[in-house]
């Protein structure tokens, strides 16, 4: 009988035991669950690849932005312009269908005209010079103009500086652009500046790059070497020109309805995130910028620099682009040159 009851109570026991183990579970999945359900799931557009730094960039973004939410607001990236190009990203941004994007600063500005003289051709000296100008008080006023066109300026992001690459002959001097075909993105300020150097521009979609090439098309197109590379372009246009003609960073944007149903809390944990996310783009973006040229040139593709005698040629072709900014935004122009300056 003793025997029997300590059975039953050992029983018992490893019962109640295997209740409590399955209780807690029970509560910690629960718990665990109503942790990741998001109050928010929102959708980020980038045309790039995966890889790509600018891609990498908004999945930092997005994983910092659910951190520091506790989950409360997801962001998914989608990359390779599974949401069209990034002027219809812009459209669709506007009226509902995509909450975050990074653009390049060109899209924007063909429609936001303040935001035009941020890319005229030869307008920083280098990299540094650009950083200088966006980080400081100039950069953050830009970020505040899209807010007109219902976008929320976030950060910025690198892209390089676009150079001129061609398939049948390659551009040493000035002369050399006269007639050319050059395919360029749908920037208005792009096509002023091909046409200022004596070239034809060519709107062609970022994707349709590499068979217009070569078919021949387009003679050349312009870009940085990031791109050049990611979409294999040396394959067939082997002439490289380093003319750094224009430096158009990126832009992290908010759509304006997303923005407006987010707490002045959630908003600014979004901008820090951004700001922090276009810190580690810029590192990515120099290191992937090393091996796109790397690789490049180990494809046979012939690298040509300018001499700073026939820069100033270039430059100086730009001259009545910037007489009809000068009247409009003169003393932003006077402003970034002066950061120029501070070496």
């Amino acid at each position: 009988m003793k025997a029997q009851n300590r059975s039953r109570l050992i029983v018992y026991g490893c019962l109640a035991i295997v209740s409590v183990l399955l209780l807690a579970a029970g509560l910690f999945l629960l718990g665990r669950k109503r942790a990741v359900v998001p109050e928010y799931v929102f959708s980020y557009a980038e045309n790039q690849t995966q890889d790509y730094p600018t891609t990498m960039g908004g999945v930092r973004f997005a994983a910092l932005v659910e951190e520091r939410t506790q989950g409360r607001i997801r962001i998914q990236v989608h990359a390779e312009g599974e949401f069209g190009s990034e002027a219809e990203v812009i459209r669709q941004m506007r009226y509902g269908g995509i909450d975050f994007a990074r653009i390049s600063l060109a899209q924007v500005a063909d429609n936001i005209p303040e935001m035009k003289v941020l890319q005229l051709p030869y307008l920083y000296e280098d990299a540094d010079h650009m950083w200088r100008v966006l980080d400081g008080e100039i950069g953050e006023r830009f970020l505040q103009y899209p807010k007109q066109y219902d976008l929320i300026g976030l950060s910025w992001y690198d892209a390089g500086a676009r150079n001129i690459y061609c398939a049948t002959k390659p551009v040493r001097t000035l002369e050399d652009m006269q007639g050319m075909h050059i395919r360029i993105q749908e920037s208005e300020m792009m096509s002023e500046m091909i046409t200022a150097l004596g070239a034809v521009p060519v709107k062609i979609p970022y994707n349709q790059v590499y068979a217009a090439l070569e078919r021949s098309q387009v003679d050349g197109a312009e870009n940085n070497w990031s791109s050049y590379e990611t979409m294999q372009h040396y394959e067939v246009a082997k002439y490289y020109t380093v003319d750094e003609h224009i430096r158009i960073p990126e832009m992290q944007i908010c759509a304006k309805h997303t923005w407006e149903q987010l707490s002045e809390e959630d908003r600014a944990v979004i901008l820090e995130c951004a700001k922090e996310s276009a810190l580690y783009e810029r590192e990515l973006w120099t290191e992937h910028e090393r091996k796109a040229r790397k690789t490049a040139l180990e494809n046979q593709v012939e690298e040509i620099v300018l001499s700073a005698e026939e820069k100033k040629k270039f430059q100086s072709a730009m001259a009545p682009i910037y007489e009809r900014y000068e009247a409009d935004y003169g003393e932003d122009i006077a402003q970034i040159r002066a950061l120029g300056a501070e070496k």
